[in-house]
């Protein structure tokens, strides 16, 4: 019988070399994928699975945007032990956290050893020396732990060795695009915000989309564009009956009383001080809005 190898499988390029590499050394190879709540850089579940059937790959998907999986990695997110970067994110700490779970899976299917496409140097945060150690001992995983790549010698951010393996072994890859939101600097206070309040599985879909107000403490996503405003539609925003942004409102905000003139409210005659902020918000935000509308708003950005 073939030994046994897990592959950590982003779907990136050092991740598909890995899986190549193993297989090539006599390892049947099992392949883990871990779709985050937050983005998972240039492949997604769809994607990775499709190498791995391609590779002939057996693929465990690890699903961290719901349930169990979901709150554990919040927690991970809030409570980092080691270190933040840019933004919130808490790089060691989410590497940790996967290999611990790829850890579990691979000693309960009887797999010796985990392979990484990691390289030193390529990532500030989680692929440094130090950094690199700490993931290693504190997922328990130790001399179990191969990485491939770094064995033959290739270090830092070039991609040049991988081009070329991945000639070798005559496999596609897809450029680096997207990412963690978490590293974004921009969208720092946001999650700050949000990780305080609490986010459900449905809320999180929203965490990237649209321009987010709090306004006394309820929390209003506007749509953008057309696109965003359909997305936001789809999970119960308010339309305006004029030219301007749907606006879906993520805390009990006395939603009667929000519509903007034209859509029916169901019960109250009275329209809120909170109601009447919001109104003007997705006034503000429409064509027929102003700057100096907007700027009043301003403050009230996350």
């Amino acid at each position: 019988m073939k030994k046994k190898c897990l592959v950590l499988l982003s779907g990136g390029l050092d991740s598909r070399l890995v899986v190549k590499i193993m297989q090539e050394k006599g390892f049947a190879v099992t392949a883990v994928f871990f779709k985050l709540p937050f983005g998972t850089g240039c492949c997604n579940e769809n994607c990775s699975f499709n190498f791995s059937q391609m590779q002939g790959v057996k693929l465990k998907i690890f699903d961290c945007t719901k349930g169990k999986l979901l709150k554990e990695y919040l927690d991970v997110v809030k409570n980092p032990k080691y270190g933040r970067g840019a933004g919130v994110n808490p790089c060691v700490d989410c590497r940790i956290f996967m290999f611990s779970k790829a850890k579990k899976f691979a000693d309960k299917n009887k797999i010796k050893f985990i392979a990484t496409g990691e390289v030193e140097g390529q990532r500030p945060m989680s692929q440094m020396k130090k950094s690199l150690k700490i993931i290693e001992e504190k997922s328990g995983l130790g001399k179990r732990l191969l990485r491939p790549l770094s064995e033959l010698g290739i270090t830092g951010r070039q991609r040049k060795k991988q081009i070329e393996l991945a000639k070798k072994f005559k496999i596609s890859f897809p450029h680096p695009a997207g990412g963690c939101v978490l590293c974004e600097k921009e969208l720092k206070n946001r999650f700050k915000f949000l990780l305080n309040r609490g986010l459900n599985d449905k809320e999180i879909k929203f965490v990237n989309v649209g321009r987010h107000f709090v306004i006394d403490n309820c929390w209003v996503v506007l749509g953008r564009d057309e696109k965003e405003n359909k997305i936001l539609e789809k999970f119960g925003a308010i339309v305006p009956d004029f030219l301007g942004p749907s606006a879906l409102m993520l805390d009990k905000c006395g939603k009667e009383a929000l519509a903007p003139k034209g859509v029916p409210r169901e019960t109250s005659e009275e329209v809120s001080t909170k109601g009447k902020k919001i109104n003007k918000l997705i006034g503000a935000y429409s064509k027929r809005g102003s700057l100096k509308e907007r700027k009043k708003f301003e403050r009230l950005k996350i």
